[in-house]
C-alpha cells in the first residue's frame, strides 16, 4: 500500500499515473474485470466490457478503492482491468489487447 490509511496499492498507482500523465492505467488484478456483482459469490454475474469510473463507484462494484476512483474521476484518467493471472496479460495489455474491462473516465 501507501503507507496511509485506506489508501491501497490502487491508489498510489492512480497517483503516480496522474503525475506522470499517463494515457491510461493498465491494472492487472486478482479478477479479470468489473462484474455487476461478485463471481465468486454469483455464478450469472455480468463482466462489463466497458464501464465508466462513475458507475463502478455509483454501484459500489469495489473493483479499485474510492480514493483511487475519485482520482481517476477527478483526472479523467482510464483504466484497463485485466487478469493477473492471465497468460501473456500484461504484454497483450501492453499491445492494447485488454481481455477485461476498459474503464472510461466520462
Amino acid at each position: 500500500g501507501t503507507g496511509h490509511p485506506y489508501f491501497s496499492t490502487d491508489t498510489g498507482v492512480v497517483l503516480r499515473a496522474v503525475e506522470l500523465e499517463c494515457d491510461e492505467i493498465l491494472l492487472a488484478k486478482a479478477i479479470d474485470g468489473v462484474y455487476d456483482s461478485d463471481p465468486k459469490k454469483n455464478p450469472n454475474a455480468k463482466k462489463y466490457d466497458t464501464i465508466r469510473i462513475q458507475d463502478v463507484v455509483d454501484q459500489r462494484l469495489g473493483v479499485i478503492d474510492l480514493p483511487a476512483s475519485v482520482i481517476c474521476m477527478e483526472n479523467h484518467m482510464p483504466l484497463a482491468i485485466f487478469s493477473l493471472n492471465e497468460e501473456n496479460g500484461i504484454s497483450n495489455a501492453l499491445k492494447g489487447i485488454i481481455n477485461g474491462t476498459r474503464v472510461t473516465a466520462d
